[in-house]
């Protein structure tokens, strides 16, 4: 008995021993609670970080950190004030909270007098002359979080942002922001959400309206996540809108309900989860949370908020500040007697040297102000397919929910990571997988047709054409599925007079419609207000119009090889050869030649060449044919060689056009380009109505173009039709020609064999899928376009819908066999020749006979006179010789001599 005696002794001798030894530091916390919550969060991390810290033997060895806790109402100044003095009269090292800015005043000018710490966890705009020496506050500077705002709205490249806060003190973090649009060219609207009311959807339906898609929220996370709920039954949560929080607790809302909502959601992140040691103390943080009370709605089971991090590292300032501290006691101070703490400004000054890694990052405090200056924010961005699932741990289930895209430093700026753009090379299909998304479209053939059958068809099956298979190919590469709608107004989409915009440009405006898949041209004035992918096809405007009638092969078409004027020349140039050849014949001695060269002595000579004769040589040269005229003379003969050569070439010009010009039946085309539209007004031309043709030649600066614009606007009822359709039916049936993109004119030739392309491309563009502006859809089918493309599946498309029966007169090559129509005018003129030729024969003859009487009548005359004369003067033989002379002489009278 005595033994135990003695050992109970000594043991309670070791024990006393060891307390004596062991220091104890108190520290102060005042809490305020809300009505909703038993225990605030602050309180919860303050208990957790003194616990922790009293379990780390290594941290702080020989002294044990006790804390006093007091719990005030929101807002009570008067009851702070009372309960620091009541901690201080215990002998506090240092106070803890509250966290409202007229609590925190009065706390903080007692801890001032008295010289003890005052630590702040939460945001406090300090004033103009800080004066505040025994003031520290781990939530990061206020002009610093401006900045970072800043620097990540000019990261996303915004032009237009609308600012909605909660309170006044929202006006002062984004002081930096506001004076921001005339440096970055930023339009900036600011909205105020109403004081004391969580009910923002007047405010967000507003939004909404006016269309605003980048939305920066200055609230806190409890505001936050109301927002969230709102935004959700507004149908905002969608990948067209990007909202921005600048709460540092957004990664703690739970977005379950959000997870494939697609919506683009950014936000701040002080804690830095990737640190083991963080991620280690989070998981103990969320198993003790989850024992205990349920945690107010909102946020995730189990996770750990910024304030209760920032609470956790203050604690923890304290014990690396103590660690350093020696011989250090603790007093018991009174507020009504203002004798400060002696130990104070030592302790103090410890604190603004000290540097740790604590959850928020690494800590260091400015050593005038005591405010926390160089820190890291990560910048987080929710993973495009909201994925909320992971373990319950906090630090994993973060990782699985968020992406960090970038790194700012509150020195450095921003700074991407690694691992944001290795996600955005990640698969395509990625954010498209498991969507449903909205296809606005138009009919016209083939792009999008009716399907016919026998039985009755519902959704897509409704439709068939080249944009159905592009959407089925866009589909299988990229996961979505998709419903398609026909566009209400039945139009492609224009601007009107007043900026408005209507078909389906309208509805990817308005966000009624993902995705526009149709005929629709990429032009400069949609690209302003919608976004479109790569062409997947490219065309050009051309003119469609009725075949041109063939002509109808005269008679006479024998002719057509040579013009009428060459016609003309050739005539006269025969006749002005023939005069040459006549005169140079006449000129030239060598031409004249006895017609008796056997009676050398005689003066009688004759000459071919007359007019006649020359004319006859002329035109036996040129039908190829030749006389009995032959020049002798070296000049004669040179005007007969070149009268050769050209006829040669004459002939050899008509013979070759002859065969063409017979065989070939001719197109009687009125136009054959634009510029020939343009010239006339017979034939009324124009496009469909607020179709990209018809914005092309109104915005066209080319005089043609405008003339074109001009004459289509002052008939803007006839001239301007609803759809292709109409157009083609006017085609047909008037005297109309149609202006419209060249593969609907190549798809509508192949099935109407009455309809035809006249001359080429007026300009050259594309059809692109329209999508919203900023749709996260538009680069992934741009890749799959480009995809399909380098597979040659688009050509396939094309040819499986453009293909056509043909037109059976266009496969018929062969010349057709000669008819009466083709050459009877030849039989004309050859009868006209023979009937010509009886007639100058009639004519010849008379001439001839009348000349012979005229003779005949002569001689007699003259052989009467003679014989008168011979009897008178008697019978001799000299009277015989001369009226054997003069016999003679009458009969040469007769001769056609020369």
């Amino acid at each position: 008995m005595d033994e135990r005696k003695r050992l109970f002794f000594y043991l309670f001798f070791a024990a006393q021993l060891c307390l004596s030894s062991t220091q104890v530091l108190r520290i102060g916390g005042i809490f305020e609670t809300r009505e909703s919550e038993l225990v605030s969060t602050d309180e919860l991390a303050f208990k957790f970080a003194v616990n922790n810290i009293n379990r780390n033997k290594t941290l702080i060895p020989n002294t044990t950190l006790t804390y006093d806790i007091q719990r005030i109402n929101l807002f009570d100044g008067f009851e702070a004030s009372r309960r620091v003095c009541d901690q201080l009269a215990l002998g506090v090292v240092a106070v803890f909270g509250p966290s409202h800015s007229s609590s925190v005043s009065a706390v903080q000018s007692i801890c001032n007098a008295l010289e003890v710490p005052h630590i702040q966890t939460r945001w406090k705009h300090p004033s103009v002359d800080n004066k505040d020496t025994f003031f520290i506050n781990l939530y990061p500077e206020y002009t610093a979080i401006a900045r970072a705002i800043l620097d990540v709205v000019t990261f996303f490249k915004w032009r237009k942002l609308t600012v909605v806060y909660e309170d006044s003190t929202g006006l002062m973090r984004m002081q930096e922001l506001i004076k921001a649009p005339a440096k970055f060219n930023l339009k900036i609207k600011i909205r105020q959400l109403t004081p004391g009311n969580q009910d923002a959807r007047p405010l967000l339906k507003e939004l909404k309206k006016d269309k605003e898609f980048f939305i920066l929220f200055d609230c806190s996370y409890r505001m936050a996540s109301e927002l969230l709920k709102q935004l959700s039954s507004m149908g905002m949560m969608t990948e067209y809108y990007h909202f921005f929080f600048t709460t540092l607790d957004l990664f703690a809302l739970d977005l379950e309900p959000y997870r494939y909502s697609g919506v683009n959601m950014t936000g701040f992140r002080l804690l830095n989860v990737d640190d083991p040691w963080v991620a280690s103390t989070m998981d103990k943080w969320a198993m003790e949370r989850l024992q205990g009370p349920k945690q107010e709605s909102g946020l995730m089971d189990g996770i750990m908020t910024t304030d209760a991090a920032l609470m956790y590292d203050a604690v923890f300032m304290v014990a690396v500040a103590s660690q350093r501290a020696t011989q250090m006691t603790v007093s018991s101070l009174q507020c009504h007697r203002h004798k400060p703490w002696r130990f104070g400004p030592r302790f103090m000054n410890l604190f603004k040297e000290a540097q740790w890694d604590g959850l928020t990052g690494h800590i260091v405090l400015n050593k005038t102000d005591g405010l926390r200056r160089d820190f890291d924010l990560d910048i987080i961005s929710l993973k495009e397919d909201g994925t909320a699932r992971g373990i319950v741990e906090g630090g994993s289930r973060l990782t699985k929910r968020w992406i960090k895209i970038a790194v700012w430093n509150s020195y450095r700026g921003m700074n991407l990571t690694e691992k944001s753009n290795r996600d955005k090379n990640n698969n395509v299909t990625d954010s498209l997988a498991n969507r449903t998304l909205i296809v606005t479209t138009i009919l016209e053939n083939p792009y999008v047709m009716q399907r016919k059958s026998d039985k009755e068809l519902i959704g897509n099956d409704r439709f068939e054409g080249y944009c159905l298979d592009l959407l089925k190919e866009l589909s299988n590469i990229l996961g979505f599925t998709y419903e398609v709608r026909l566009v209400s107004d039945g139009k492609y989409g224009a601007q009107n007079d007043k900026g408005e915009w209507n078909g389906m440009v309208r509805e990817l405006i308005d966000h009624v419609a993902d995705l526009a898949v149709a005929p629709l041209t990429i032009t400069y004035v949609r690209e302003k207000v919608i976004d479109f992918s790569k062409p997947f096809m490219t065309l050009g405007i051309s003119i469609l119009y009725r075949k041109p009638n063939g002509t109808n092969p005269g008679v006479f078409s024998f002719l057509n090889p040579l013009s009428p004027d060459i016609w003309m020349y050739v005539l006269l140039a025969c006749t002005g050869v023939s005069c040459v050849l006549f005169v140079i014949a006449r000129f030239t001695p060598y031409e004249w030649y006895n017609p008796h060269p056997c009676n050398p002595s005689s003066t009688l000579i004759q000459n071919n060449f007359t007019l006649l004769n020359s004319f006859w040589f002329g035109v036996g040269a040129l039908m190829r044919q030749g006389s009995e005229l032959m020049p002798k003379a070296l000049s004669t003969r040179i005007v007969g060689g070149i009268w050769w050569f050209f006829t040669l070439i004459i002939i050899s010009s008509y013979t070759a056009n002859l065969a063409a010009f017979l065989t070939v039946e001719r197109m009687d085309a009125p136009i054959d380009s634009a510029d020939d539209l343009a010239k006339q007004t017979r034939i009324e031309y124009g496009a469909v109505r607020d179709g990209s043709t018809m914005t092309f030649f109104k915005k066209s600066k080319i005089s043609t173009y405008e003339k074109m614009w001009a004459f289509m606007s002052s008939r803007k009822n006839t001239a301007l039709v609803k759809n292709n359709r109409e157009g083609i039916t006017r085609v047909l049936t008037t005297d109309y020609a149609m202006l419209m993109e060249s593969t609907s004119i190549e798809y509508i030739s192949q099935r109407n064999c009455n309809l035809t392309q006249i001359g080429g491309l007026i300009d050259s563009k594309g059809y692109g899928v329209g999508t919203p502006i900023g749709s996260p859809y538009r680069d992934k089918v741009t890749i799959a376009i480009l995809q399909l493309q380098e597979e040659g599946k688009l050509h396939m498309m094309k040819e499986k819908w453009w293909r056509g029966n043909g037109c059976p007169e266009e496969d018929n090559k062969e010349a057709n066999a000669l008819g009466v129509e083709n050459i009877g005018g030849i039989f004309i003129v050859l009868a006209a020749g023979l009937v010509l030729s009886v007639f100058v024969a009639i004519g010849e003859f008379i001439y001839k006979a009348r000349r012979n009487a005229d003779i005949e009548e002569a001689f007699c005359f003259f052989y009467g006179v003679q014989s008168r004369q011979f009897q008178r003067r008697g019978s001799t033989s000299s009277s015989g010789t001369s009226l054997s002379t003069d016999l003679e002489s009458g009969r040469l009278l007769g001769n056609d001599t020369e």
